[in-house]
């Protein structure tokens, strides 16, 4: 079977050795850097996350340090979220646009200090974005990234896992707060967040050097509650409506018509404005939505997005999908067009197996 080599370019991450002994079935690429996929199965490994507590290598999700007396002159100017209402324990999920709205990342900022922001970036090219800036306008500020990775700790079981090791001061981390723990010779920035709905924990690794020591702890204090090396799942998140950059949305795609509007509530000149408010005002043309899709089990791989008709007239595209068995039903995030949004509404989806039915959702799932 064909396999990905790490190199310079596609680089292995500071776990890459748990992911490996753990038996990870398949691997993507993102932000030139291994992801595993899955493990004994998508369906095993969701059931193992919703009843026990996983411990995933999100590496991936890179770091931009910006740094600098124009630190937050800079977030200000990147972000329609208001930078200024930011505490200093706090991590802001923050969408971040072109000139004409369309979103170029949706990272999570975390603000070291005053003058130091964190961006943990989905998959993209952002660092150069944010360097083009503050170069091109001469702002006084470092800009790079640093070896920091990392390490979430996700399920039921996370926060006794997660005491085992940093000690029942992680209980009183509220969600989206972080505080700086101390781990052998150094401290981590561990903040209460992680890309599933079940409850737990990313671990940001400063220092690569640190990492094998780190998840062999957490293996070892972590036996009794059934443990395992995991990763995202496509099932859980698309049940609880968490969106994937670059499948779900794209740069063609403006925050509002993510469903972010609430994200988007700075005062300043944030570069594009103008659509997003625009939006917010008169309403986007199409949206995210939730949506069932008719049969049992029987989708195809959706490699490359499903269209979405209502008779001879494309409404919208199918981007994530999966089997739900929780729910036992297809579920499905989908761009409607906002013609065919309402809950209820049935619309056809064209895969490679032909077309089946859908009905748009009220709700995400969990």
């Amino acid at each position: 079977m064909a396999g990905i080599v790490p190199s310079r370019r596609v680089r292995g991450t500071p776990f890459l050795a748990l992911v490996e002994a753990a038996g990870a079935k398949a691997f993507t690429v993102y932000n030139r850097m291994l992801l595993a996929s899955y493990y004994e199965s998508y369906e095993a490994d969701y059931k193992h996350l919703k009843e026990h507590v996983q411990i995933w290598d999100v590496a991936v999700q890179r770091q931009i340090s910006i740094k600098g007396p124009d630190a937050l002159r800079l977030m200000r100017q990147i972000s329609p979220r208001d930078m200024d209402r930011m505490a200093e324990d706090q991590c802001y999920y923050m969408p971040v646009c072109d000139h004409n709205g369309g979103m170029l990342n949706d990272p999570v900022a975390i603000k070291i200090a005053e003058d130091h922001y964190w961006l943990s970036i989905a998959d993209g090219d952002l660092l150069q974005w944010v360097l083009g800036l503050a170069v091109g306008q001469g702002f006084d500020v470092e800009i790079d990234e640093p070896d920091v990775s990392p390490l979430a700790v996700q399920g039921p079981k996370a926060d006794e896992l997660m005491a085992r090791v940093f000690g029942d001061i992680v209980r009183d981390i509220k969600f989206f707060r972080y505080k700086q723990l101390p781990f052998m010779d150094t401290k981590f920035v561990i903040a209460r967040s992680g890309w599933s709905k079940q409850g737990g924990f990313e671990i940001y690794v400063e220092g690569g050097h640190y990492g094998l020591p780190l998840g062999n702890i957490l293996l070892e204090r972590g036996r009794d509650l059934n443990v395992r090396i995991g990763c995202p799942n496509l099932i859980e998140r698309i049940e609880g409506g968490l969106l994937s950059y670059g499948s779900d949305i794209r740069r063609d795609n403006s925050p509002v018509e993510a469903g972010l509007s609430r994200f988007c509530n700075s005062p300043a000149e944030y570069i594009g404005k103008k659509e997003i408010e625009r939006q917010k005002l008169n309403g986007p043309n199409r949206q995210i939505r939730p949506l069932e899709i008719d049969g049992a089990d029987d989708l195809p791989h959706n490699e490359s997005g499903w269209d979405l008709t209502a008779g001879s007239r494309k409404v919208g595209l199918i981007a994530s999908s999966a089997w739900s068995p929780d729910f036992e039903t297809n579920v499905a995030i989908g761009m409607v067009d906002k013609s065919h949004w309402h809950p209820g509404t049935r619309l056809e989806v064209h895969n490679k197996h032909g077309i089946c039915g859908a009905t748009v959702r009220e709700s995400f799932w969990i």
